[in-house]
């Protein structure tokens, strides 16, 4: 048997981060048994279903490394199908006609409130009724008829045995008064067609499968497996919102994270092995089982994320990373040209020591970037003192005549502190304020390397001036 898993989103919005973790439990499952992984896009409420919406999923998908194997299946081209199933189990008997009108439905509603129990269908008026005396005045729905004796048994692979009593099922809509299909017969029928053997997805679906076993049980289709895992809450516990952080997955590469730390994160929201956080791809591919997936609900940690962030960036490539904070750097308006982006890709492995996201990176770049004397900060501003730049008048004196190599400009620099009996750190801090404008920077040596003589001349001569 040839594993195949399918994410299933609606596009009534943008892809939510738990989504994000469902999709990636998806593939790697499919990927650690060989199999494959399918996208659905569950696009039926044509309400709120946006085309907008459905790019910003295949989008979100692509920059998490998170695309289908297949092109995607939308189940709203797909609903013939749904109602041609419908009516076989109309015609096995397994379903019926029903004609209640909205108005005869909300009654019994109200009814079963009053009465201060659940409200249950009970379809007996319909069942086994002559053609020719229902109503002609109403468009009757297709009813499956559910069991009414004995339990429904799910073997989850992350819940474990999961039963309900029969009694407790009612009998659902499967195709309205309308032609169209329900959600929850329209789904089994895509998956069994799709041939989906693992339906993995969050635990707020747990409900909705004994409800679509009666489907599969009904036609004679084998059960896929299911494993349904738990939701990821705030850190107070709450259902995940904006309130808590960026919950959308384009808001997350918006804020300067790399789609590889973000899904090494929610690998580890609810699955781990041992002690291992730094879980890249291809391990992850290897180690990942659903018996290692937990039922309590994660709680999404912004900082740990951050971290985690920080060391995919300094293990990432530098051509890469530049090329993200010059496009960043071009989005604040900093025309860097051919040189600015240079002198950003010579600083970029000491400039990814320190940060944690890439927009951290584009700040600390961008002094680097732009031409001219970078603009300065207060603190840097403040330090600029007289005697800062008596000293800075000097130095410039002095490296005039330097060799402009990153290993002989510091070894310059010690000589002119011994001389001057000054620690280094006296003497590199006007420089790099000078610099960059600030009072942090990378190393002073590796920022005169990069900016060049003529760029670091001027920008100190400006800055004394």
């Amino acid at each position: 048997m040839t594993v195949r898993t399918r994410f299933a989103p609606s596009p009534t919005g943008f892809l939510h981060i738990g989504g994000a973790r469902t999709a990636l439990f998806n593939l790697l499952f499919a990927r650690h048994h060989g199999g494959q992984y399918l996208l659905r896009i569950e696009d039926t409420d044509r309400a709120r279903s946006t085309e907008e919406a459905v790019q910003q999923i295949l989008d979100s998908l692509a920059w998490l490394g998170l695309s289908p194997d297949e092109p995607p299946v939308f189940q709203s081209g797909r609903e013939v199908r749904h109602a041609e199933v419908a009516r076989e189990l109309l015609a096995r008997g397994a379903a019926y006609l029903a004609y209640d009108t909205p108005e005869e439905l909300a009654a019994m509603r109200a009814e079963a409130e009053a009465a201060k129990r659940p409200f249950k269908y009970d379809g007996s008026r319909w069942i086994g009724l002559d053609l020719a005396a229902a109503p002609a005045d109403r468009k009757p729905a297709i009813r499956l008829k559910a069991p009414h004796e004995g339990s429904t048994v799910v073997e989850d692979l992350v819940q474990g045995r999961v039963e309900v009593r029969n009694t407790e099922l009612d009998d659902m809509i499967i195709l309205r008064s309308d032609g169209t299909p329900t959600y929850l017969h329209a789904v089994v029928v895509d998956d069994h067609d799709m041939g989906i053997t693992h339906v993995i997805r969050g635990d707020d679906h747990l409900t909705n499968t004994f409800r679509q076993c009666m489907v599969y049980d009904a036609m004679g289709w084998h059960r896929p497996r299911f494993a349904h895992i738990p939701l990821i809450h705030g850190a107070d516990g709450a259902k995940l919102s904006k309130r808590h952080g960026a919950v959308g997955v384009m808001e997350f590469e918006a804020q300067g994270f790399l789609p590889e730390a973000v899904c090494n994160y929610l690998l580890r929201l609810g699955w781990g092995h041992g002690d291992e956080e730094y879980v890249p791809r291809d391990r992850a591919i290897a180690l990942f089982d659903l018996k290692d997936v937990g039922r309590a609900a994660s709680r999404m940690d912004y900082a740990k994320l951050t971290h985690l962030n920080g060391i995919y960036l300094r293990a990432a490539d530098d051509a890469r990373l530049t090329e993200d904070v010059l496009r960043r750097l071009a989005a604040r308006g900093i025309d860097y040209g051919t040189l600015g982006g240079d002198r950003v890709r010579d600083l970029m492995p000491t400039l990814k020591e320190r940060a944690k996201t890439l927009e951290d990176l584009a700040s600390a770049a961008a002094f680097a970037a732009q031409e001219g004397p970078p603009p300065m900060d207060p603190k840097a501003a403040a330090q600029l003192t007289p005697e800062a730049k008596a000293l800075l008048a000097d130095l410039a004196r002095f490296l005039t005549d330097a060799p402009w190599e990153r290993a002989e400009l510091m070894n310059w620099l010690r000589d002119y502190a011994d001389v001057k009996g000054m620690k280094l750190g006296q003497v590199a801090q006007p420089i790099r304020i000078a610099l960059s404008g600030s009072t942090q920077s990378p190393p002073i040596d590796a920022v005169l390397a990069a900016l060049g003589r003529t760029e670091a001349m001027d920008r100190i001569l400006a800055a004394i001036e």
